[in-house]
């Protein structure tokens, strides 16, 4: 009988370890990619590709013990050399090779010139070849930094006391409603893809105060910009016993502060690969939604059309004015038009016509929604009512106000969008793995 006993110790070293390690001129042995080869004659420059960076190998005719015209762009090896130190490589140290011994063979060649600093091609061409354009280490690059802002999401809120959920994805009705949404059969029955957790996470507040998740939403909006997706995202969180919705906007403030100094910190590689400026978070600065606008319209002599929302142009012009007055990145924008909010928003008492809400801006784009959100079950339905609404599929959400609910409110945070400007891309395609738009289901 035989038992497993947890992780095995490999034979096989990875990057930090022979970093941290006391290899100098001992043999050692690692496993990649095929990144790039680069022959020089008798000498051979072999980039192996792993999860941390490139290790610089160099074959050596005569003193190899493999032949150089076996390897190809795309195999993956298992390669032993030995280790020297060497300042000219970037991870400090190269193996001499000795022997390599060939994985699995890449069955032809790559089609995309992976190995080059940027890859010299459309963004179609790219979302065509995802599986191998992610092998440039820019394209790549791009969805670590991703990973560090999921990741500071996620700490940040584990040391601020919140519960991470998980909610469905299919439903009877959607937390939005209109007309943007996947309808498909379930077992017979009409069913929709989630456009938010929305009704989930604010009965969740009954439950543990403070609750978050990250996790896709779907929105069927027939868009085709450089700032829409049709599956993205969101990083949710609802927060319970609040006395003023500036505690939320407070709330990501501390977010945006513990993943900058994260990925100052663990992602530096990835920051300088991408030349990544962070953004200064110590002080955001917010300003109403009609002060935004009547500011924007006066610097840049561009009247508002829309008064009851904002346009992206009108967007960029505010964050282009917040970044010229107050060499700032973001603003939130607060007290959108109740016409324009949905119903379980919480109008101003002070000017019902506005509500307790507010999206923030990053670089002229909106990356955040969020606000105060009604607690009072009465007032729910009277809202419900004047908006000639039906509670017809919500009657589970509203069981939870019935039976008592805290005030609260919460925000949701497109992951993509917010990667999109940090990176400073044009399309937000570029900061999704395998986006998903008006004419995209594949790969």
């Amino acid at each position: 009988m035989e038992f497993l006993t947890g992780t095995v110790k490999k034979e096989y070293l990875e990057i930090g370890e022979i970093q941290s390690g006391d290899y100098e001129g001992k043999s050692v042995r690692v496993r990649g990619a095929v990144h790039a080869i680069r022959d020089m004659g008798e000498v051979a420059f072999i980039l192996l590709r792993k999860q941390d960076g490139l290790v610089q190998c160099i074959y050596e005719e005569g003193k190899s013990h493999f032949s150089l015209q076996d390897l190809r762009e795309g195999d993956t090896v298992e390669a032993e050399g030995i280790c020297k130190k060497d300042s000219r490589s970037p991870l400090g140290f190269e193996l001499r090779l000795g022997f390599v011994k060939i994985l699995s063979k890449a069955a032809e060649p790559l089609p995309l010139k992976i190995n080059r600093g940027k890859l010299n091609t459309s963004l179609e061409a790219k979302l065509n070849n995802r599986a191998v354009s992610l092998r440039n280490l820019r394209e790549r690059a791009v969805f670590r930094i991703q990973e560090g802002i999921t990741r500071g999401f996620r700490d940040f809120l584990y040391s601020q006391g919140f519960t991470e959920i998980h909610t469905p994805k299919l439903g009877a009705r959607s937390a939005e409603g209109g007309a943007n949404l996947f309808k498909l059969e379930y077992f017979h029955q009409p069913a929709v893809l989630q456009q938010s957790p929305q009704f989930y996470k604010q009965m969740m507040v009954g439950v543990f105060d403070r609750v978050f998740e990250t996790a896709p939403v779907f929105r069927a909006e027939k868009h085709s910009t450089r700032r829409h997706l049709n599956e993205y995202t969101s990083l949710d969180l609802e927060m319970g016993y609040i006395d003023d919705f500036t505690e939320i906007m407070d709330m990501e403030t501390g977010f945006l502060q513990y993943a900058g100094k994260l990925l100052e910190r663990e992602y530096a590689p990835e920051l300088a690969l991408l030349e990544i400026r962070l953004p200064r978070t110590e002080r955001i600065p917010k300003v109403r939604f009609d002060e935004a606008k009547r500011l924007a319209a006066e610097k840049y002599g561009r009247p508002f059309r829309n008064p009851f929302d904002l346009e992206p142009e009108e967007e960029a012009l505010i964050g282009r004015y917040f970044q010229e007055e107050y060499d700032s990145d973001f603003v939130f924008v607060t007290h959108y038009p109740s016409q324009k909010r949905p119903f379980y928003a919480m109008d101003d008492p002070a000017d019902p016509s506005f509500t307790l809400s507010f999206d923030l801006l990053f670089r002229g784009l909106e990356v955040t929604t969020g606000g105060q959100r009604i607690q009072d079950y009465q007032m729910l339905l009277e809202k419900i009512e004047k908006r000639g609404m039906e509670t017809d599929g919500m009657e589970h959400y509203l069981a939870a106000f019935r039976y008592g609910m805290p005030p609260h409110g919460g925000l949701g945070i497109g992951l993509e969008r917010l990667t999109m400007q940090l990176i400073g891309a044009d399309n937000v395609r570029e900061a999704a793995l395998f986006p998903r738009d008006l004419g995209r289901l594949e790969p």
